[in-house]
């Protein structure tokens, strides 16, 4: 063997023939492969390093609701709560030493409370864009206690985990929205010999990753892996915003404020707008559907969705980046063919929608109805290079479809 080929490479030990390049240094060698490797590397840890740093540019709660606002109709007390609190979280991310300060910045968890189709899923991908920090979408009603069918709350983290590509440093300082939270409510308030493994069993078990604590995370989840190496998980920096429909409490609301009382009405009642009764919730509302007092504890911001009206429902269809109208016109535009709405096409979808009180999403339903028959025939049809949707065209389509067939998209 010559000499030339005894040389390889220090670090994945290739021989210098098998390599493109192979740089000599001080007794080492290295190739290319390993020099690109590397540079990734390099260039990986110096982003996640400049996203920290003191020349970082924190966005203000006013940009993050502008941004908000080009995506969500609407909502913006909400959008207030929630522009706040990541603005916040990130000032927290950029806290150098909190040992050299008299005052250390805490967290504040948020609970969203609306009716289905009003926009918390929404709101919480769309801050998803925005975000520099690792984001995750955890669903609550398949969650149980240890131990039971069903995954544990540490799946939570695991997808965590998962957005920040298992860099424990980046998923410390992450922030998860935990959806459907409302599924999770104890079921009586009668105590019972058989276990509440789906509500309050859930509930006292995600205590501790609210609080803050370090968790041990499975990196695959816990169940079909049980040999794996678990990651530890500090859960003091992770941000949680929950949110659900929390169907009914508007009678526990109704009943904390007396809004049914019998004879004269009282002068605090008729100041109280019966039609939006989420307006006035409080944290003892919360407690009486069913969550836990630790849990509401740990979540101190309580924030509302108000229920769409008719005019934010026709903004919905038009106004936003990602409005409906405009994705059915990208869609056609890619096919060559132009699509235009008639203005009163548009108030007859409004309509219906109301009918069914479904939210954004029943205007997905039928805008699915009236457009399945154009979006079956044009593409095949190269002729045709425009449609306009009339009033005429969206009630001859709604009238071949039944009721009973549109369902929440």
């Amino acid at each position: 063997m010559s000499e030339t080929e005894k040389i390889s490479c220090s670090f994945c030990g290739k021989n210098k023939q098998d390599t493109n390049i192979l740089i000599a240094g001080d007794s080492a060698h290295i190739c290319d492969s390993c020099i690109e490797q590397a540079h990734d590397i390099v260039k990986e840890d110096s982003v996640a390093q400049k996203a920290l740093s003191e020349d970082f540019k924190l966005l203000k709660p006013k940009a993050i609701k502008d941004y908000l606002d080009d995506f969500v109709i609407g909502q913006d007390e909400l959008k207030k709560v929630i522009s706040v609190a990541v603005y916040n979280h990130y000032k927290r991310l950029l806290q150098l030493d909190t040992s050299e300060e008299d005052v250390e910045i805490e967290k504040s968890n948020i609970i969203m409370v609306g009716q289905t189709g009003t926009g918390k899923t929404l709101i919480a991908r769309t801050i998803a864009k925005l975000l520099k920090v690792p984001f995750c979408i955890a669903d609550a009603t398949v969650l149980t206690e240890a131990g039971y069918v069903g995954e544990d709350v540490e799946s939570i983290l695991t997808r965590l985990l998962q957005a920040a590509d298992y860099n424990v440093e980046k998923a410390k300082k992450g922030i998860v929205f935990i959806d459907e939270i409302d599924k999770v409510a104890r079921k009586s308030d009668n105590p019972s010999i058989t276990r509440d493994v789906s509500g309050e069993g859930v509930q006292q078990a995600m205590l501790k990753l609210l609080e803050g604590t370090i968790v041990n995370v499975p990196p695959q989840g816990g169940r079909k892996h049980p040999d794996q190496k678990m990651i530890a998980l500090n859960t003091k920096d992770i941000l949680f915003i929950s949110g659900g429909a929390f169907v009914g409490i508007e009678q526990h609301i109704s009943r904390r404020m007396n809004t049914k009382s019998i004879g004269f009405r009282s002068e605090n009642e008729a100041m109280i707008d019966t039609e939006n009764l989420l307006q006035y919730i409080s944290p003892q509302d919360l407690k009486s559907f069913g969550l836990i007092p630790e849990l509401i504890g740990r979540m101190p911001v309580v924030s509302h969705l108000n229920p769409l009206d008719r005019i934010a429902l026709k903004k919905i269809l038009t106004e936003p980046r990602n409005a409906l109208i405009k994705q059915y016109q990208k869609l056609f535009e890619m096919e060559g063919i132009n699509l235009i709405f008639d203005k009163k096409a548009i108030d007859i979808i409004v309509d219906r929608a109301m009918e069914f009180k479904l939210g954004a999403r029943g205007l997905r339903s039928i805008c699915e109805a009236i457009m399945l028959d154009a979006m079956f025939e044009f593409p095949s049809d190269e002729s045709k290079k425009e449609l306009k949707i009339t009033a005429s065209y969206v009630k001859a389509q709604l009238s071949r479809v039944s009721s009973t067939k549109l369902k929440v998209a």
